[in-house]
């Protein structure tokens, strides 16, 4: 997760390119085991098991990027604490928090399909947590204009009352509460990730002080965890009516597609929504390379989608 926001100017230009990331080793320990594919199921009859899509390596990789790849010198690194239960409930329900507790206690559970909550995982979850609220304290604070929350468990399937798609807290929700709280007076939130939103869009469902914008692969609902389809005519309830933006995509829609479904649906959006805050969800699985989507994004695609998002921050003040 990235948030950014146009604080006051820094005091140097150096200043201007450098990345907060947040980062810590914790979050490697939530094992999500081996299987054949999400499922953690050994047939018996197997010679090799697949990992689970989500897993330690993937981010291991991603945190040797930023540290030895070609943006290392623009990096500034950050640790993450974290998150205590009452900071949870600004987005979760407490029977929800209280669940996810008891199973940690009994050694862990599997919580829905293809997300387990196994020895480690709580831990990891709450750092994630924590280590995104530190993020947005950091661009809150004025102390940078753009920080990444480099964190798993990822979050943005869970709801306030329940886990999905790998996903037992949401961060993203979480840390666009804590702006709102702060005195952002409008977030909005905008996910590139290949799978819809639907958790970050249910907890600002009926809020008019956040935009929830999703660019999703056209998957509709996938069961009892995740019971939203993702389609345009989601568009939010009550006062939140028009603030959730669905914006399915075709698979194979590739960089082309992506930027212009940006430059003539998101950018209008947020235009006119005027807000105080950026959050960009970040999933990566809408690149070519991922065995789990289908939408052919390359490098120069996500580069293109950042440009953008980093030009519309720049318009907008926290305050």
């Amino acid at each position: 997760m990235a948030a950014s926001a146009s604080p006051s100017p820094p005091s140097s230009p150096a200043a201007e390119g450098i990345i907060n990331v947040f980062w810590d080793d914790g979050m490697l320990n939530h094992d999500t085991g081996k299987g054949v594919f999400d499922t953690g199921i050994d047939p018996g009859f197997l010679e090799v098991l697949e990992k689970h899509p989500e897993n330690a390596d993937r981010i291991k990789n991603m945190v040797s990027i930023l540290k030895r790849g070609p943006i290392s010198p623009y990096i500034s690194w950050h640790s993450g604490i974290p998150a205590h239960i009452p900071q949870l409930l600004s987005f979760h329900t407490p029977d929800y928090i209280n669940e996810l507790v008891e199973a940690d206690k009994a050694g862990g559970k599997m919580v829905c399909d293809g997300t387990v909550l196994n020895p480690g995982s709580w831990g990891a979850a709450l750092l994630a947590v924590g280590t995104t609220l530190s993020a947005m304290k950091h661009v809150l604070d004025g102390h940078g204009k753009i920080a990444y929350a480099l964190v798993r468990p990822p979050g943005h399937h869970a709801q306030p009352t329940m886990a999905d798609g790998y996903c037992f807290l949401n961060n993203a929700g979480l840390a666009v509460q804590l702006a709102l709280n702060s005195g952002c007076g409008k977030v909005v939130v905008i996910d590139i990730d290949v799978h819809y939103g639907n958790g970050t869009a249910e907890g600002f469902y009926r809020s008019n002080k956040v935009l929830t914008i999703s660019l999703h692969m056209n998957h509709g609902s996938w069961g009892p965890s995740h019971p939203q389809n993702g389609t345009v005519d989601e568009l939010g309830e009550g006062e939140g009516f028009g603030y959730n933006l669905n914006i399915p995509l075709p698979n194979g829609t590739g960089d082309r597609g992506y930027v212009h479904a940006m430059t003539e649906l998101v950018v209008p959006a947020i235009q006119k929504f005027e807000p105080n805050m950026i959050v960009l969800v970040v999933g990566q699985d809408s690149s070519a390379f991922d065995p789990n989507g289908r939408q052919c994004l390359t490098m120069d695609g996500y580069r293109e989608m950042g440009r953008i998002v980093r030009s519309l921050a720049d318009r907008w003040w926290i305050r």
